[in-house]
């Protein structure tokens, strides 16, 4: 009999406990209730929430933004209140003799993976220092190199045979290699890279990169080899294969010009590598950038008399240089005529057409008002008449 009574008592004991959490546990989602419904009306009203936006570009709006809240104020309820009944199953059980059993299995379901990812965090805890002292290193090591870099762009640290348009690019081969050699010191360090299957994930995915990006790799060493070689610089009047144009841009992939027409073309740096490139600004400055345009004159005028009418055509031209003076060659005797090369030197490379169109006005006008006329080539077939049979 006594046993009974023990065990009717200690079912009502637990009855009561049952419901004493029961009733804490309404108390509790009646709260949390009160409590997110003026977490949604604050969203609602909210007159501070700013869009997130760059520069004039609005990238989130506010109304979005408000939308994810109270989207993320909804998952944390639905999180919490999952949380309490999930507590609170196995507290109930706890207080029947019956259902204790329920109660530790269902607890250890929670316990054991906290408890492993804590242990696990724990041993991990060296890794994790290896890698902020290595990363923090490495950022030292950059912010020093792009400090003294800088300095050699600027002019105020010089070394020998070192050009400062090398300056940042060095800089930024430096920073390749830094960041690589320290990604592949820390590697073996970070979480998951031990199993082979993350192992042969990342060799496909280097055979891919590898494979994909070859073109990108060949342009990229052009660039490099381009910038290091000194062809051209920013601003330079250039020609690359067909094109013509001042340097506008040039990058580890590609290299941009603007033709005298405007246009942007766009050259891969490794098509620039594989064609002749031609700088006019390289010597524009000293001694200057010669400029030739030949005409064909009748034998009968003397020479002496078409050089100084071409002469004089050069000096009265805007942007040619008057030293050096502008020379002529007879380059060509023809069966009637001679053909006489002007050459003028001038140091706006960019203003080419300009020029050769204000020296071919001034040469008509000279050799016109001189009575001098000009020749071109002409070519005469000559056939055989036909016989009538």
């Amino acid at each position: 009999m006594v046993p009974m009574v023990l065990a009717y008592k200690g079912l009502l004991l637990g009855a009561l406990y049952a419901l004493l959490s029961t009733l804490i546990l309404i108390v509790i989602l009646f709260t949390m209730r009160r409590v997110f419904r003026r977490i949604h009306t604050a969203i609602e009203n909210a007159r501070r929430i700013r869009p997130i936006q760059v520069q004039t570009f609005e990238l989130v709006s506010a109304a979005r933004i408000a939308a994810v809240l109270t989207q993320a104020a909804r998952l944390t309820r639905l999180g919490i209140t999952l949380l309490l009944f999930y507590f609170y199953l196995p507290l109930v059980f706890s207080f029947f003799p019956q259902t204790r059993e329920w109660g530790v299995i269902l607890l250890s379901y929670v316990l054991s993976p906290v408890y492993a990812a804590i242990t696990a965090f724990i041993l991990y805890l060296p890794s994790v220092f290896f890698i902020i002292v290595a990363a923090s290193l490495c950022a030292g090591v950059l912010r020093v190199a792009r400090s003294v870099f800088l300095e050699v762009e600027r002019g105020n640290i010089g070394w020998s045979g070192f050009y400062p348009e090398w300056a940042m690019p060095t800089y930024k081969i430096v920073e390749l290699f830094l960041i690589a050699f320290t990604v592949i010191i820390i590697f073996p360090y970070l979480p998951g890279s031990s199993p082979p299957a993350f192992q042969g994930v990342s060799i496909f995915l280097g055979v891919l990169i590898s494979l994909g990006s070859s073109s990108a790799v060949a342009n990229i060493v052009a660039g490099v080899i381009l910038t290091y070689t000194r062809s051209f610089q920013i601003g330079d009047r250039v020609k690359i294969g067909e094109v013509e144009g001042d340097v506008i841009e040039k990058t580890l992939l590609v290299t941009r010009l603007r033709t005298s027409k405007n246009v942007d073309v766009t050259v891969p740096n490794s098509t620039v590598m594989t064609t002749h490139v031609e700088n006019f600004s390289a010597n524009a400055q000293s001694p200057g950038l010669i400029l030739q345009t030949a005409v064909t004159v009748d034998f009968d005028v003397p020479w002496r008399q078409v050089h100084d009418l071409l002469i004089q055509a050069a000096t009265t031209t805007t942007l040619v240089l008057a030293e050096p003076s502008p020379f002529v060659h007879q380059v060509k005797l023809n069966e009637s005529s001679v053909t006489y090369e002007l050459n003028v030197y001038t140091n706006a490379p960019g203003s080419k057409s300009t020029i050769y169109s204000d020296l071919h006005q001034n040469i008509q006008d000279r050799l016109k008002g001189a009575g001098v006329e000009m020749r071109s080539t002409t070519y005469h077939v000559l056939t055989r008449p036909r016989r009538d049979s």
